[in-house]
């Protein structure tokens, strides 16, 4: 099964240029619908406002961190089952082990690009 290009995907980070990265990066690989949240706590309203096909979120932002968002995301009813793909420049055992545990999907660490986005993204989504 390939990938869903017309899926909405929602990128959540406070820095504005990682966003504007994936962003791009989620075009090259041809996904049209692609919304973008500054925080979690807008990308709670926006994922309560439209039903998304993929949740990707930084890990560190203020007031509320990805893994908060995640928390939130897997503890609402309608939200639960939403791919979600965790972002982050570290690559500590205890966050993985904690973000697993929270229900995430996947997992990138940064720098990564399209090869390794689309490949994550497939592993949540697709084949």
């Amino acid at each position: 099964m390939a990938l869903d290009l017309s899926m909405p995907i929602l990128v959540v980070g406070d820095y504005q240029t990682m966003v504007r990265i994936i962003r791009n990066l989620l075009k090259q690989l041809g996904f049209e619908e692609v919304d973008d949240a500054s925080d979690g706590t807008e990308a709670l309203a926006r994922l309560k406002g439209r039903k998304y096909g993929l949740v990707i979120s930084d890990w560190n932002m203020e007031p509320m961190t990805g893994y908060e968002l995640l928390r939130h995301v897997r503890a609402d009813e309608n939200l639960r089952t939403t791919p979600f793909i965790m972002v982050t420049a570290e690559s500590k055992t205890e966050n993985v082990i904690a973000a697993k545990k929270a229900g995430v999907n996947n997992y990138i660490v940064k720098p990564f690009n399209a090869a390794t986005l689309k490949s994550k993204i497939e592993a949540v989504c697709g084949s």
